[in-house]
This record gives structure tokens, sequence and C-alpha cells, in this order.
């Protein structure tokens, strides 16, 4: 900038004066269209292509965007607004929307981010039902599945997310509790053709806010869209199938069509620490359990795991606690235990421990994989809350975005906009 007023200041005062005026107005144009861009920014800011679910140390949800992974350091407060209390980390992220479940209001509910708050856009009235799973069946067809309140048997909604209007919904026609088995789980559903697989387990309560499961674990298949059972499997090597999965997945569709799915007997979810975590497999063009696929990944790594990614060519990532660390459930969350894997899924063995910070949160959705770089959203009590960058081509981990301010935790890291 010197060297242009030195410039200036060698032609004539009049000149100079004009010159002067002319230079004011650029300097004022261009501060009103960076503080049109700064406030578009805001306004825009559900235009991101990521997405942030936040947690204070109070336990107030934020939600926040961003257009990168790889460096930089955000303030959630500084951005967003803090979420109502009704809201929570159970979202449902795709293509600019957030879609959630409320119990106490008994509603499935459309959300945008405008500016610095998420703000309703739509809203379906769901009667007596909890969510335990959903599935897209289509780019705005939603499956969601879950539980009678009262009675705790499974039922369905699906419903058009573009008109949010219900196409269908009515009682799933699979197993029911019975006996000391007073509720259950819907761990996953998987499309075939005209055929759902539904993949689920049975409860028994312990204690006023604990439970059980029973060591078998149910797949039943349905036909679709009627909803009719046409038979079901059992398996008995693991239970607690998957989880659910609008707070953490557990399972996926490889390249090649296969299925796979976690177990979850873990004393956070299944509560049946006696049998492992294990990942079990449906081929491509199948509905039957592969028999011949049993993958103990507690006889691998000594311990129990909850989360699990696909991250390509054969491989996935799983986050799984270390029982050394915490002292029981009621500390599980809070106390720094978590590890991150790189399995090898067809060969059925650990390829390596991530050289990550302990995580802390029992389940969150944290992993993001695009293309070589895999995104693992860590909350260490010494380093700080990062968007680990992990290129699995060279093996080379390295901190990326920052969630400073009141973040206490990510509990969610999802692609809002492709």
């Amino acid at each position: 900038m010197s060297l242009i007023f030195r410039s200036i200041l060698q032609i004539s005062p009049s000149l100079f004066n004009i010159s002067v005026r002319a230079f004011g107005f650029s300097l004022l144009t261009i501060a009103f269209f960076c503080l049109a861009g700064c406030v578009n920014k805001a306004d825009l800011d559900g235009q991101n292509k990521y997405s942030f679910h936040i947690l204070d140390k109070d336990g107030k949800e934020i939600v926040v965007t961003s257009n990168r992974l790889d460096a930089g350091v955000i303030k959630p407060e500084e951005r967003s607004e803090f979420l109502a209390d009704s809201m929570s980390r159970n979202m449902i992220v795709k293509n600019g929307y957030y879609y959630q479940s409320q119990r106490k209001s008994g509603t499935f509910n459309k959300y945008e981010l405008k500016g610095s708050k998420l703000s309703q856009v739509g809203q379906i009235q769901l009667q007596d039902y909890e969510e335990e799973n959903f599935i897209w069946l289509g780019e705005d067809t939603l499956l969601l599945t879950g539980l009678n309140h009262e009675l705790h048997t499974p039922k369905y909604y699906i419903v058009d997310t573009r008109k949010m209007s219900l196409i269908s919904q009515g009682l799933l026609d699979i197993g029911r509790p019975t006996g000391k088995f007073n509720t259950m789980s819907i761990g996953y559903v998987l499309q075939r053709a005209d055929k759902l697989l539904v993949g689920y387990s049975f409860h028994a309560t312990k204690g006023p806010s604990g439970f059980t499961t029973s060591d078998t674990m149910y797949v039943s298949t349905l036909s679709y869209p009627d909803m009719r059972n046409l038979g079901v499997q059992k398996e008995m090597r693991s239970t607690y199938p998957a989880g659910v999965n609008s707070i953490q997945h557990n399972e996926f569709t490889d390249e090649k069509g296969d299925f796979y799915f976690m177990s979850c007997p873990g004393i956070a979810m299944g509560n049946r620490p006696d049998l492992p975590t294990a990942i079990f497999r449906i081929k491509a063009n199948s509905l039957q359990l592969d028999q011949q696929y049993f993958f103990n990944l507690s006889a691998a790594i000594k311990n129990h795991a909850y989360g699990f990614w696909y991250v390509g060519d054969g491989k996935a990532i799983i986050r799984a606690e270390r029982k050394d660390l915490f002292k029981g459930l009621a500390d599980h969350y809070s106390v720094p235990h978590f590890e991150f894997y790189l399995i090898d899924i067809a060969n059925q063995m650990v390829i390596k421990k991530l050289d990550l910070p302990l995580d802390k949160g029992t389940r969150k959705e944290c992993v993001l994989v695009e293309g070589d770089i895999v995104y693992i959203a860590v909350n260490s009590s010494r380093e700080g809350n990062y968007i680990w960058n992990y290129n699995l081509k060279s093996g080379k981990l390295s901190k990326g975005l920052q969630l400073a301010g009141v973040t206490e935790f990510i509990v969610r890291l999802d692609v809002l906009n492709p």
C-alpha cells in the first residue's frame, strides 16, 4: 500500500484529491462486499459440506458446520445457537437436512440449519413410537423401525421425506419379547430387492435402569412392501446385532454387495460381556447369514468394541473400549479409554492399532471416509478435540480441524451436503 501512496504523491494536488476520494470510495465498496460476504456465509452455514454435533461439559448440544476437516479452529458457540432440550444426537443427516424422532412429542421432525439456528421445516406425528433403526429405501423414502412404548412390540413407518408425509405404517412381523425378556432391540435392516432382513435381539430388565441380553440373535426375512414374515434365522455365536444407527453405525455394505455387521455385547450395549464382539456377513444376493464367516474381535483385541466403519478395499475401522481403564458403566462415557483399530474384514485379522490419543464418549458417529483419507473425531483430555486425518496409503496420522470453545464431546461427524 505504501508504494501506491508514494506514486499518488508524485502527481498534481488536484488529481491527488480526486484519487484519494476514489480510493476512499473503493475502500467503502470493498468493506461493503466483505460485510455482505460474512453475512451470507452465516446465512448459508447449512450449505457447508460437513456437520458436527457437539456436547459441552453441561450436556448442552449444538450443531455447527464447516467446509474443511484438514485444518482450522471452530468455536461452536460463536457460530451456532444451542439446541432445544428436546433435541439430541440421534440424528439422521442427509442432503442438507437433519431428521429426528422425538419420543416426548411423538413426532418425526425435519430441520435445516439457517444461519446460527437449527429450524424445523417439517413434522409428522408418530404415535407410541421409540426409534431403533433407519434405512433409506430410496432418495426420499425412509424406513423407520422401532418399538411401541408400553408393549415393546416392533413397528415401522415409511416416510416420504421430501413431502414429509407417511407412505405406510404398521407392526413389524418379527419376533416379540416373551417371558423374562420384556423388551428388544432392532439392530439393522437390510434391503435385498423385494425382501428385508431384520436383525434383532431380546432383553431382560436388570435393576432400575439396566438390562441384559439373551444369548441369541435373530434375523427375520420379510417381503417388501407388504412386510410379511418369510422365515427366521437364529445365531448364538454372539448377541445384540449392530445397534441404534442414528447414534452410531455398526454395519455397512461393501463394493461387492456383501453386508457386514458387528455384534455389540459389551456392558455399554448388550451387557453380555461373556460373549464376544464379532463381525458377521450376509453375502451379496443371499438372504442367509454366512455360517463360514465369524470374525471374533474380542479374541483379537482382548476387549469389546462399539462402532464399525468401512474404509474400502476390504478394510474397516473399529472403535474399541479398554476395560482396564474404566471402573464401570457409570464412568464409561467420561473416561478416555477408546482406541481405534484398522482391520482386514476379508481375512479376519487386525492390521494395526492407530496411534491416536485415547478417546472418550461411549457411542459416537465419529468416522468419515473420503478417498484415501479417513477423518476421525477424537475427544482427548490431554490433546484437545480434533478431527484427525489418517492417510490409508501412507499410514500417516495428523491433526486436522480443532473443535474448541465449549466442545466437550464431538458426538457426530456427518456429510451434510455431498
